[in-house]
C-alpha cells in the first residue's frame, strides 16, 4: 500500500492551477500587446519564427516539474522488505469517537487531539500486541484491521476527524459490535477494546452488548475526555456557538456514567483523562495483564522511498525546458 510520509506538503499541488490561470493571462496578455502594436498581419509576419505550440509544451514541462517536486517532497513510500515476527502480545481494538463533540476545547488543544496524543503514545507501550481502529460518530467505520503496522495506526489515527464519518450522533454499540467483529470468534481470551469517548450522547444498546461480548471474553476499557461541567461548542460550518432545536446554546459535558458501565460490564477500567502520564500508566498496565497469545504477523520493516526518482525527474523537465526553443526553426 503506498502511502506519502509528508502528505503536509500535498497542500501545494492546487498551486498548480494558479500557474494555469497564469498562464492564460500571459496569452491574453500577448494578444492585446500585438493588437495595440498596431496591424495584426503585419506583427504576426514579423512573429512568424514564434510557436505557440512549444510555448505551450515549456509551460507544460514547468507544471510537470513542479508537480513531481510537490509530491517528491511529500515523498511517497511502498512497504519494502517484509518478515514473519513471533511476539507474545494480545489484540487491542480502538474505537475512537471523532463526532463534532469532540472538536470542543474544555480539554486543550481539543478531546480529540488530545485523544490523539494519547494513542499515539500509548502505541509505543503495545509493541508486541496488534492494533484495529473504528471511528465512530453516526455510523461506525473500520479505519484499520488488527495489524502489528503500528506505522500505518498512527497515520490512521492522525488522520481521525469528523470529516471522516460526516453522519453526526454517538453509535457506540454498532462501533463496539464492529470492534468485536475484528476479533477471532473463535477465542474467548486475548482481546481487549480500548474505547475513547466524551459520551455525550447516550446509546441504550451500548450496555446489552458490552455484556454480550463479555461473555465472549473482551475487555472493555474506557477513555473519558471532557470536563464534566462541560463548554460551547463552536460548529466548524458556521463558526457559530452551536444551538438546540429551541435555540439555546448546546453544552457538551464529559458522560462519565455510561462510560464507567461499559467498562464495569466488561471487567475493564474507566479512565478520565487528566494526566497524560497516569493515564498512560494505568492503561498499559491494564492490557498488559490480559492473558497474552503467541501472535505472528507479516511486519513492514522498512518502507521504501521514491522522493529521488521524482526530483531527479523534476530536475530533468527543468533542463528540457531551458534548452526546449520557443521558435520555430529558421527556414533558409
Amino acid at each position: 500500500m503506498w502511502r506519502f510520509q509528508h502528505t503536509e506538503y500535498l497542500a501545494g499541488l492546487p498551486a498548480i492551477i494558479l500557474l494555469v490561470l497564469l498562464f492564460i493571462f500571459i496569452l491574453r496578455w500577448k494578444k492585446l500587446t500585438v493588437r495595440r502594436i498596431g496591424d495584426t498581419r503585419l506583427v504576426k509576419r514579423l512573429m512568424k519564427n514564434y510557436s505557440p505550440v512549444k510555448f505551450l509544451i515549456k509551460f507544460a514541462v514547468v507544471v510537470l516539474a513542479f508537480a513531481a517536486i510537490v509530491v517528491g517532497a511529500a515523498n511517497p513510500q511502498q512497504p519494502g522488505k517484509s518478515e514473519n515476527i513471533n511476539r507474545q502480545g494480545v489484540d487491542v481494538m480502538v474505537v475512537l469517537d471523532v463526532s463534532k463533540s469532540m472538536l470542543t476545547t474544555d480539554v486543550k488543544p481539543s478531546r480529540l487531539e488530545k485523544a490523539k496524543q494519547l494513542l499515539s503514545k500509548l502505541l509505543d507501550k503495545l509493541q508486541n500486541d496488534r492494533v484495529g481502529l473504528v471511528l465512530f460518530a453516526g455510523r461506525a467505520y473500520m479505519q484499520m484491521p488488527l495489524t502489528i503496522d503500528h506505522g500505518a495506526a498512527r497515520m490512521y489515527i492522525q488522520e481521525a476527524s469528523p470529516e471522516v464519518v460526516p453522519t453526526q450522533g454517538t453509535v457506540i454499540a454498532d462501533a463496539l459490535q464492529m470492534a468485536n467483529a475484528a476479533f477471532d470468534s473463535k477465542e474467548k481470551k486475548y482481546k481487549t477494546i480500548l474505547l475513547i469517548s466524551d459520551g455525550e450522547d447516550h446509546d441504550p444498546n451500548a450496555a446489552k452488548v458490552a455484556q454480550g461480548l463479555a461473555k465472549n471474553g473482551v475487555v472493555i476499557n474506557t477513555v473519558g475526555i471532557g470536563s464534566p461541567e462541560g463548554t460551547t461548542l463552536i460548529d466548524p460550518e458556521t463558526k457559530e456557538l452551536k444551538k438546540d432545536a429551541e435555540g439555546q446554546t448546546v453544552i457538551s459535558k464529559l458522560n462519565e456514567a455510561e462510560l464507567q458501565q461499559l467498562s464495569n460490564e466488561s471487567s475493564g477500567i474507566y479512565v478520565r483523562l487528566d494526566n497524560m502520564d497516569d493515564a498512560l500508566i494505568t492503561l498499559s498496565q491494564q492490557i498488559d495483564s490480559i492473558e497474552k497469545k503467541s501472535l505472528s504477523d507479516s511486519e513492514f520493516i522498512d518502507y521504501d522511498s521514491y522522493f529521488q526518482w521524482l526530483l531527479g525527474g523534476a530536475l530533468v523537465l527543468l533542463l528540457l525546458e531551458f534548452v526546449l526553443p520557443e521558435k520555430r526553426p529558421s527556414i533558409a
